[in-house]
């Protein structure tokens, strides 16, 4: 799950023709910067004074403290998590010929890191409850060409690492992780992006730890990776004009690194709230699984950092969710869908061979869930506005 997620979030018509009438956001970015405002721009004038605009002080500083915050040994900031997903497959060997498994319910950009490294996604379906891959899966489509699966820490919340690296062994794969949507989260002893050879984060504005644009990160502790990557990002070259592999141009900027640096030593408290913003919206909602409003269960404990906070209008629900959206939008309560159709099923990826029935969790579930506000510094009285209108439909 990469880059431009929130700005794929899918409004609907009753609430982009009333922004003027907004009470609770989406997301509220203002919200948490404005307390920081004047570190960022003490930090973005640092690097206008420097003038490292490119590989500068403040990237190597990021990635040295972004790595220890995630429990690993490097980090190579890159131009966005797209590119990470690519680039980290590159330099852990995968490319054309090998296949690589990936949950079918996620966002399109784990299928283009993918394919951008040269190999053919193999796509499976994901839990009902979690929304994560389905590891049980797995055996069923393992040939002797697949080489590495990407769990995608999905919403904010690890794939289980045990279970993840029982597979591995037991089948010899790689394991990489998509975490961009898990910015420190936690499962079962692991830190996300610590689990596997390595790992992609994306930096998009909107994620638990945001930039001021694009960008990206791979984490891993294998140092032969790391200066792979390294040369990858940088036209393939370990040093100036010395090009030892095809690379292409995918830094991660000087200045949205800065932004990044202000910003880290506050990511577990953010995290935090995140997730007594979601215990909240937990307890308010049990009521309503008699309607058939049934929060995504959360298997992490304090681990999940909710990057979004997404419920389910299954089909008990006397609702649909395009109604719900509308009279919530009404009531000034942006909402979104993350995401609206399944990966197989996008035209573009109609190559692949998938059709209509091949993965029906993850097709039932792009029906019916709905992301609710979740962000730092969301109260408890507008999560209780936010399910007191919600429970008002029925």
């Amino acid at each position: 799950m990469t880059d431009n997620e929130y700005a794929s979030v899918q409004t609907s018509s009753a609430s982009r023709n009333q922004h003027s009438s907004v009470k609770i956001p989406f997301v509220d970015l203002k919200l948490q910067h404005q307390p920081i405002e004047a570190q960022i721009e003490e930090a973005i004038k640092a690097v206008v004074q420097q003038g490292d605009f490119v590989l500068g002080k403040a990237l190597a500083d990021f990635e040295e403290s972004f790595a220890t915050a995630s429990g690993v040994k490097y980090a190579i900031g890159v131009a966005s998590g797209t590119d990470a997903i690519a680039l980290g497959l590159q330099a852990c060997g995968i490319g054309t010929g090998d296949e690589v498994i990936v949950p079918a319910n996620t966002f399109i950009a784990t299928l283009i890191g993918v394919i951008k490294a040269g190999a053919t996604p193999i796509l499976v379906d994901c839990y009902p409850d979690t929304a994560l891959i389905n590891l049980r899966t797995l055996n069923q489509v393992i040939t002797n060409k697949t080489k590495a699966v990407v769990p995608v820490h999905l919403y904010g919340q690890m794939v289980a690492p045990h279970q993840l690296l029982k597979l591995a062994q037991t089948y010899n794969l790689l394991i990489f992780e998509d975490a961009a949507q898990a910015h420190l989260s936690k499962g079962e002893g692991y830190c996300a992006g610590s689990v596997g050879k390595a790992a992609a984060f994306s930096f998009y504005p909107s994620k638990n730890l945001g930039a001021f644009g694009n960008g990206g990160i791979v984490l891993t502790n294998d140092l032969q990776v790391a200066d792979k990557v390294r040369a990858l990002r940088n036209y393939g070259a370990p040093r100036k004009y010395f090009h030892t592999d095809i690379g292409t141009n995918s830094r991660l900027d000087t200045i949205q690194a800065a932004v990044l640096n202000v910003k880290l030593p506050h990511l577990a408290k953010w995290n935090q709230w995140r997730n007594l913003a979601a215990r909240h919206y937990d307890a308010l909602l049990t009521p309503l699984k008699s309607q058939g409003i049934i929060p995504i269960l959360n298997q992490n404990g304090t681990g999940h950092v909710y990057h979004l906070y997404v419920i389910r209008v299954s089909a008990e629900c006397p609702l649909g969710r395009q109604t719900i959206q509308e009279k919530l939008a009404a009531r000034g309560i942006q909402t979104g869908i993350h995401y609206p159709i399944p990966c197989h099923l996008q035209p573009a990826y109609q190559y692949l061979g998938y059709k209509t029935g091949d993965f029906p969790n993850s097709e039932a579930l792009c029906q019916e869930i709905l992301s609710l506000p979740m962000y730092p510094g969301l109260s408890n009285d507008q999560i209780n506005y936010i399910v007191n209108s919600l429970q008002s439909l029925f």
